[in-house]
């Protein structure tokens, strides 16, 4: 359901958040009360402005409507916030997995020069050429 967000600079995420909390309950179907708790709850975490107005970014209002399916599916608060973290904690493995195949490619790289990462078995009769010919 989530997709591992690339890291942002402070300056970027700000301009990134720009819904207010009514145009931000507009737009995922919700009372602003709503989106208060969620983020009381600590499902949601919009940036503030100076004023100290919450702001929402299009990576919140896909957060929100994810909350809204997930509560719509049946899960408490405490439900959809423990799936929540379980994504991320995925997500992240994912990432992990994904850099540890590639130092792995990496290594295999080094320690076979030459060799194809990857290549076929061959079975050793036909790998390994015969100076006597085929049988008859």
């Amino acid at each position: 359901m989530s997709v591992p967000r690339e890291p942002v600079t402070r300056q970027e995420a700000t301009e990134r958040a720009v819904y207010v909390i009514s145009v931000a309950a507009k737009l995922t179907g919700v009372h602003p009360q709503t989106l208060r708790i969620y983020e009381q709850k600590g499902l949601i975490a919009p940036l503030r402005t100076s004023g100290n107005t919450r702001r929402y970014s299009d990576d919140d209002i896909q957060r929100l409507r994810a909350i809204q399916r997930l509560t719509e599916g049946g899960l408490n608060l405490a439900g959809v916030k423990r799936v929540m973290e379980l994504e991320a904690e995925l997500d992240r493995l994912r990432l992990r997995l994904q850099d540890l195949q590639e130092q792995l490619e990496h290594r295999r790289a080094i320690a076979m020069p030459g060799r194809r990462i990857g290549a076929q078995i061959v079975p050793l009769g036909t790998a390994i050429p015969q100076p006597w010919g085929p049988p008859r």
